[in-house]
């Protein structure tokens, strides 16, 4: 099961996951409760409605698909690839293999019905064990572009500083734009308080118009609360995360604020998964291990998982919720993904190890153990400034150890909802297949719902045009604005090229699929 650094590190905070990963067991669909899912065996669609993209240099370990993001139009692509092996510094370098783990971000544009690679970016400071391309966001139009690189070793803070190997795995952010087809590095972004194994870029998001960036660092150990409080500097309280965001005004960036939990605790990850809306002005941040079981002063729920919801009013950033599952369970790790839609009034949570064995929307949430880690998402949204949950989500063939929740993708609008399990062991292919014959152990697929009114109701079953075991499709997700265009990574993918070739180990592949209404 070892990926090599790129796991040790984006996943030490979940490892969880890491350790259950491996023995799969399908729920079967009697008695498991909650709405009835599809029919489980419905004529499949075409396997060829899913685009099977690939980098330009394939190199087994590169885990391209490993980070996912698609422009709101649907028309930009880009896709990380941390393990990428070149020296490259910028755009449209040299793609040989002389740097270990350096990373790499690919950006595709859609030509009719064919993707184009557009772009091979680097940034220009590249390293061995940068490991950029950990996280990727794109702005609506996709012209502006950033990456997270959570290895660069660099002890330096704030825009553009000078680079340097003083702090190990400190991280940093790297910001492209797009002008007339041609990309251009536009800064490199560095914490205000820099420390070395902070992580920060393990989690990027943009606003719509790219104005605005939130960077979580999950493993920054402040133990400070709340919005620019002082002291950051302190390493009181080992890996509790947090969120850096940054504004760029006339084409420069600065650091806009400094966010951390209202109950900051150590180990807690906040930061692991952030979403900004579209407007920038609402911020979801994920906080995979906080351990509180509903009220948070207390830690009577270890790795239960939260979320913070942030708010700026015009002139600063405030907490406006601190929101948790409507069934609090160790390990849930509920934040392991978020979501918001474009006005921010409606937040997708993803909660990997979620344990019911229920099936469909609003089933019954105990536990139950056939159904450890088969995973969860919920919906909320905000009237009036207040949240609530409005639905408890599971996969149509919910299964022991499949991590449903690994990603969350919302539309603009809200009412559609895309959510992979990285782990769910189907061997059907593209969409809508055979969801029982669990004979492809990690194979990975994702599920799309649609919203009516506040009901919701399973839309499409996606799985890749050339499923296999371990692929961990899934493990990336990104939805266009309209909810008409998904982008699926699956790190562990091997083909070289062909898709029956399976000589690239981890190459790593990613997909584009139009869902149906």
């Amino acid at each position: 099961m070892a990926m090599g650094a790129i796991t040790m590190a984006i996943w030490q905070s979940k490892a969880s996951l890491l350790s259950a990963v491996g023995v799969f067991a399908a729920c079967l669909l009697a008695g498991c409760g909650g709405s009835p899912p599809p029919d489980p065996t419905p004529a499949p669609e075409m396997v060829s409605a899913l685009q099977h993209i690939k980098a330009s240099n394939t190199d087994a370990g590169d885990l391209f698909g490993l980070t996912v993001a698609l422009s709101s139009d649907g028309s930009t692509l880009a896709v990380g690839a941390p393990q990428e092996d070149s020296i490259a510094t910028g755009v449209n370098g040299d793609q040989g293999n002389t740097t270990s783990n350096a990373g790499a971000v690919y950006v595709f544009t859609r030509n009719g019905n064919a993707w184009v690679q557009q772009a091979y970016l680097k940034g220009l400071n590249t390293e061995s064990f940068d490991l950029f391309g950990t996280s990727v966001a794109l702005s609506a139009d996709g012209s502006t572009l950033a990456v997270g690189a959570i290895g660069e070793d660099s002890d330096t803070s704030g825009i553009d500083p000078p680079a340097n190997n003083a702090a190990l795995s400190s991280g940093a952010v790297y910001v492209f734009s797009r002008s007339a087809g041609n990309w251009n590095q536009q800064a490199y972004v560095k914490a205000s308080n820099t420390g070395a194994d902070d992580l920060f870029g393990g989690s990027v998001t943009l606003s719509a118009s790219g104005d605005r960036l939130a960077v979580g660092a999950y493993r920054e150990s402040s133990d400070v609360t709340g919005v620019d409080s002082a002291l950051a500097d302190n390493d009181a309280a080992s890996q509790a995360g947090a969120v850096y965001v940054f504004l760029r005004q006339a084409g420069s960036w600065s650091q806009e604020a400094y966010v951390k939990a209202s109950n900051t605790g150590t180990d807690d990850g906040f930061g692991t998964s952030v979403s900004l809306s579209g407007d920038g002005n609402t911020l979801a941040v994920g906080s995979i291990n906080e351990n509180s079981d509903g009220h948070q002063g207390n830690n009577a729920a270890p790795l239960s998982g939260a979320v913070y919801v942030f708010r700026h009013n015009g002139t600063a950033w405030s907490q406006q919720a601190y929101v948790k599952a409507s069934t609090i369970d160790t390990p849930d790790q509920f934040g392991a993904s978020v979501a918001l839609s474009a006005n921010g009034d409606t937040l997708a949570v993803g909660a990997i190890n979620e344990s019911s064995n229920a099936i469909g929307i609003g089933g019954n949430q105990g536990n139950d153990p056939a159904g450890t880690n088969a995973g969860a998402a919920y919906v909320f949204v905000r009237t009036a400034g207040l949240w609530s949950q409005q639905a408890y989500v599971k996969a149509s063939n919910t299964g022991k150890d499949d991590f449903f929740g690994t990603g969350v993708a919302l539309s603009a609008d809200g009412n559609r909802l895309a959510v992979s399990a990285l782990a769910e062991a189907s061997n059907a292919t593209g969409l809508n297949g055979n969801q029982l014959d669990n004979s492809a152990t990690e194979a990975g697929a994702a599920y799309v719902f649609a919203r009516s009114g506040v009901n919701w109701r399973q839309l499409a079953y996606v799985k890749a045009s050339n499923t296999r075991s371990n692929s961990w499709f899934g493990y990336a997700m990104s939805l266009s604005g309209d909810g008409q265009t998904l982008a699926v990574g699956a790190p562990r993918e091997n083909s070289k090229g062909d898709p029956s070739d399976t000589s690239a180990a981890e190459a790593g592949a990613a997909y584009v699929v139009s869902v149906p209404n």
